[in-house]
């Protein structure tokens, strides 16, 4: 009776006698002990050498026969196969053709392996067979060039210090730390891809995996620039360092996750970063928000606020009780503008309580409390806590309900300081979008004292160059036929090695403020729209966000294209 074989290439070594049918079954039954194939316990047996295997599959199955000492390594396709992928099918990608790509295997029968090469490439799968021990080879060299490529983006030393922000994540480095040692370049990679961010003055870095390639890119003056691909085979490892030092669970990777980390660059100079992780269909992307302390500190000054705006901001903030609201969309610099005015207060006779989602800034002399609404902390509980600790300025991160807002304005009506902030357009749409929340018309007239609406400007770099724009286009933009008197000339962005050719170099605040006058507050109590609101801030001589933008057009700060890019016309 014949013993039956699932393997076809173990029936035909049977039937050309290259094997007995007992050896062919021993192999499939010690296979199938092992989690393993029929061709990987042949190998592993000697029985037949790699040669004479490749030369029998290559001509039983009528697939090509190739020799790979006769490749190159340089001449592979990059990115097609994943090297992790390489390793555990045992396949290389050889050469690409249209839509066709040349796989080598030393496996007839790896079916499962191409199947998922076809699915994660979207090409159509031609095999070619070559010997099992220059395939084993040629996998490990490949591996070993991979590493080697990415250990050339690490090469140069740096001196960096990663602390951590409690004694739990103090625990976890030193839990950690034999799998740092293994994996120095990822450690090595970061510290440089950080400091890299901070000497370029990026807001974020973005890390994010792909199904082909994996990038990394830096968000500087607004705009998403992309920096490195490294390997795709890092991607699990830099996610994991990241969450280690970020004090999250590195074992989940279904749910979103958020945390902190420190980076020191010195003894009297450290960077905090927030740390947000999303599952996406090929990995976690990892985003990374900086924040730099010493961003509070550069002083009102610098933030770009005409002289009387100034005046008018600092003007409220030393009010003893009323609500300063501070808009804008995200990332329009709102938690700078706020903090800017907290230092400004933080002094030793003055209580300063902040409510964050999350705290982004550390401010040394301000009480300054996470929201968590998963234990109940809301922005709500917050303020009602404030008001039983004696405080004489209250931080609201943002009015995003009825219940907060109506406790910011019972404590800004009983002789407290109110700073917050709400997302809408302009200044006048801000008192509009208080009543629409359903506060009463003369708590918001009692209450708020002054808006500010603001935007970022990306700032022409010191290589600008005088531009040709037609009178009537300026006159379209918004400038009067009196400023067009040709004692300026608008500036546009040229491109140098200072601002690695984007022609910008930083930012700069475009501002709307608007203090609430007696007759702004007779049009709420009247329940007045926002255009009305807005012909009464024109009618007091305050500047909109687009008269702010173009005065910095004129004094040659940013160019005409970035202001009507970033305000409402």
């Amino acid at each position: 009776m014949a013993i039956q074989l699932n393997s076809s290439l173990g029936r035909a070594l049977v039937q050309q006698n290259k094997l007995t049918e007992n050896d062919a079954k021993a192999f499939e039954l010690a296979a199938s002990a092992s989690g393993g194939n029929f061709f990987s316990e042949l190998v592993r047996s000697r029985r037949i050498d790699s040669r004479e295997i490749a030369m029998f599959s290559s001509q039983t199955f009528g697939f090509p026969l190739l020799d790979l000492d006769s490749i190159a390594m340089e001449t592979l396709p990059d990115a097609l196969i994943d090297i992790k992928l390489m390793q555990k099918h045992k396949v290389a990608a050889l050469y690409k053709r249209g839509n066709r790509l040349f796989v080598a295997t030393s496996n007839p029968e790896n079916m499962q392996g191409l199947d998922e090469i076809k699915f994660k490439t979207g090409l159509a799968i031609e095999l070619v067979i070559v010997e099992d021990d220059k395939l084993g080879a040629f996998i490990q060299k490949a591996a070993e060039s991979s590493q080697e490529a990415f250990n050339k983006l690490v090469d140069e030393e740096i001196d960096l210090n990663l602390e951590f922000i409690d004694e739990v994540a103090k625990t976890l480095q030193s839990e950690t730390s034999n799998a740092e040692i293994e994996d120095a370049p990822i450690v090595k990679f970061i510290q440089k891809t950080l400091l890299d961010a901070i000497n370029a003055g990026a807001s974020d870095v973005h890390f994010e995996p792909y199904e082909k390639f994996y990038r990394i890119r830096y968000r500087i003056d607004g705009m998403l620039y992309e920096i490195a691909q490294p390997p795709l085979f890092v991607k699990e490892k830099l996610a994991s360092r990241l969450k280690v030092i970020s004090r999250l669970d590195i074992s989940e990777k279904r749910m979103p996750q958020d945390g902190r980390m420190k980076l020191s660059l010195s003894e009297t100079h450290a960077i905090d970063f927030r740390i947000s992780t999303l599952p996406t269909l090929f990995g976690e992307k990892i985003v990374m928000r900086i924040l730099d302390p010493s961003s509070a500190k550069l002083g009102i000054d610098a933030l770009g606020y005409e002289p009387e705006q100034k005046e008018m901001l600092m003007a409220a903030i030393k009010r003893p009780y009323g609500m300063v609201l501070v808009t804008g969309p995200t990332g329009s610099g709102k938690t700078v503008s706020l903090y800017t005015c907290l230092n400004i207060l933080n002094q030793p006779d003055i209580n300063i309580a902040t409510a964050e989602d999350p705290a982004e800034i550390n401010l040394p002399g301000v009480n300054q409390v996470n929201i968590n609404e998963k234990v109940g902390l809301t922005f709500a509980v917050a303020l009602r806590a404030f008001l039983r600790q004696d405080p004489d300025v209250l931080m609201v991160g943002e009015i995003r309900d009825l219940e907060t807002a109506d406790i910011a304005v019972k404590a800004a009506q009983t002789g407290h300081l109110v700073l917050s902030t709400l997302h809408t357009n302009d200044a006048p749409s801000t008192l509009i979008r208080l009543q629409n929340m359903g506060m009463a018309p003369f708590n918001i007239a009692s209450s708020v004292i002054l808006i500010t609406a603001q935007r970022l400007a990306r700032r022409l770099c010191k290589c600008k160059e005088e531009k040709d724009i037609p009178a009537e286009t300026l006159l379209n933009a918004g400038f009067t036929s009196e400023e067009l008197d040709g004692s300026w000339r608008p500036y546009g962005p040229t491109g140098c090695d200072i601002c690695q050719g984007r022609g910008y170099k930083g930012r700069v605040g475009i501002y709307q403020v608007m203090p609430i006058s007696e007759e702004m507050s007779s049009i709420i109590l009247n329940q007045g729209s926002s255009s009305e609101i807005a012909d009464q801030a024109k009618r007091e001589g305050l500047r909109d966000l687009r008269q702010s933008g173009l005065l910095k057009v004129k004094r040659g700060l940013t160019s005409l294209e970035e202001i009507e890019a970033i305000t409402n016309r």
